[in-house]
């Protein structure tokens, strides 16, 4: 019934989010976030625009399946290579490792990746006997590469890079 999406990362717009809903909902919505959040910013507004008609178009349907596709590469090597992943897998564009078999925190793995250029984000896995605030996962997705051109073939490397610095971080106990 009502859907929030952001107009960046896989929209590759500026900044921003959207709130989507059925037409029963739009006053209760318009008294909660009229008009928009903000001020208005006219080249901001022109660029979402540009982004949701390029979103209309064959080619980006091309570039979103070849998103998933490459996701689904990137989750194939990290099960070959003995990773867990949260969902067993994904159909979309992000996947989620859960580093609790090899005891490394996920502020620790996302800190090792950012120092080798790949960037990730520390999240938290269901049921963690670590805690909220303890993460133990990293959460990863492929909009970026895939429009940097990416393939299969570039996810399997880049794949393999993290699991090479994954398996090779030491935890020093406190």
């Amino acid at each position: 019934d009502i859907v929030t999406t952001t107009t960046h990362k896989t929209l590759r717009g500026p900044r921003g989010g959207l709130v989507l809903a059925k037409k029963e909902y739009a006053n209760t919505l318009n008294k909660a976030c009229p008009l928009m959040m903000g001020g208005p910013l006219p080249h901001v507004i022109a660029a979402k625009a540009i982004a949701l008609k390029e979103a209309m178009t064959i080619n980006f349907r091309k570039y979103a399946h070849k998103v998933v596709e490459n996701a689904q590469t990137l989750a194939e090597v990290f099960q070959r290579n003995g990773l867990r992943l949260l969902t067993g897998g994904t159909d979309n564009h992000m996947l989620i490792i859960d580093l609790t078999s090899l005891g490394v925190p996920g502020r620790i793995a996302e800190d090792m990746l950012t120092s080798v250029g790949i960037a990730v984000n520390r999240n938290t896995i269901p049921s963690d006997a670590s805690g909220q605030w303890k993460t133990s996962g990293i959460r990863l997705g492929t909009p970026a590469l895939t429009t940097l051109g990416m393939g299969s073939a570039e996810m399997e490397e880049v794949a393999n890079i993290i699991v090479k610095v994954l398996r090779n971080i030491t935890v020093r106990s406190n």
